[in-house]
């Protein structure tokens, strides 16, 4: 089977030999090779070691790997800033040498030099280059069939709205999370693991960012404990204040007052008008 090097992604390669430019790593057949640039060569790369590198084109086209990753790759979506702008299009800062490029023709309104935009990292087979695509909704899914049995998604915020912030999950399907779910600092292109809550008619997630279920309890319970392990007392109990709560706990008042009774019952906290306290082990 052949086994071709995978632009926009990561790709596990051999260093094969060396050049006055940097090394050559090729695919695990030998078919294929790439050129890694001196400036990301290290002490610790051997002759037929194996390395990840993320292959992309350079200023001249050419395919080259590199050992950084940019801030989305092929099939992700992220936030990117306008730096440059040309007759046909924008470039964007993605984390790498090259500028990712946007075409004119999938921006929905003139991009601004400066401002920041939600793009996904798309293909175009016919220049065989990747570019930037902000026509989210053609690559999202709206099944609920399928996607009835996903419990857990890696999460992309990607607007705030009066209802709360829309999300991507899993770089395939849209959700949301409803403001009363919020109990943390987020903003528009923050990546978090988000909890499904519900599947909509519709095809999209409602989602929380505190866990469901059987994991809720205990997750809550080690969220509290890692913060008590730094500072040993907190001025917190019952009776607190829930936006203090949310503020220092990441937590709605019921979460964090079902958290301390199950911890007290484990014998792992006291809990009295001071506040909060780990138990000496």
């Amino acid at each position: 089977m052949n086994e071709k090097l995978k632009l926009g992604s990561m790709n596990r390669l051999k260093i094969d030999r060396e050049s006055d430019h940097g090394l050559y790593l090729v695919t695990n057949n030998g078919e294929e090779d790439v050129l890694l640039p001196g400036i990301y060569i290290t002490k610790d790369m051997h002759l037929d070691d194996k390395i990840d590198v993320f292959i992309y084109t350079d200023s001249e086209d050419r395919i080259v790997a590199t050992t950084k990753k940019p801030k989305a790759m092929l099939g992700e979506f992220g936030l990117f800033k306008v730096v440059d702008e040309t007759p046909f299009g924008v470039f964007v800062d993605w984390g790498l040498p090259k500028d990712l490029f946007v075409p004119k023709s999938v921006q929905k309104t003139p991009y601004i030099v400066g401002r920041k935009y939600i793009l996904r990292v798309a293909y175009d087979a016919k220049t065989d280059r990747l570019f930037g695509d902000s026509r989210i909704g053609r690559y999202l899914e709206n099944d609920p069939k399928t996607m009835k049995d996903i419990k857990v998604a890696d999460i992309f915020i990607i607007a705030k709205t009066p209802l709360g912030y829309k999300v991507i999950a899993d770089n395939r399907y849209e959700g949301m999370i409803f403001k009363d779910e919020i109990f943390e600092d987020i903003k528009i292109g923050d990546y978090k693991k988000g909890y499904i809550k519900n599947v909509r008619d519709d095809g999209k997630f409602d989602i929380s960012l505190q866990p469901i279920g059987k994991e809720k309890d205990e997750l809550l319970s080690q969220k509290i404990i890692a913060i008590l392990s730094t500072d040993k007392h907190l001025p917190y109990n019952y009776k607190s204040n829930a936006d203090e709560i949310k503020k220092v706990f990441g937590l709605s008042k019921k979460n964090f007052k079902k958290a301390l009774t199950k911890l007290q019952n484990d014998d792992i906290i006291t809990v009295d008008a001071s506040g909060i306290k780990l138990k000496a082990t």
